[in-house]
């Protein structure tokens, strides 16, 4: 009995079925981080890149 289920918990230690979906649960949880710290820089950056393309798209029109 004993080795049986000595035997599941290594064949479960072993399994790398769902390995791929949890890298990739922590690829995201690290860009939503990295997001979250640098949020007010980002947000000047892309505003300023708004303002520019703003600013050259009516130079083109006039």
């Amino acid at each position: 009995m004993m080795t049986t289920m000595l035997g599941n918990v290594k064949s479960f230690w072993k399994d790398e079925e769902g390995l791929g979906t949890l890298e990739m649960i922590l690829i995201i949880a690290v860009l939503i981080a990295v997001v979250l710290l640098f949020k007010d820089k980002i947000q000047e950056v892309v505003e300023a890149l708004i303002k520019t393309a703003g600013e050259k798209s009516q130079e083109v029109f006039e």
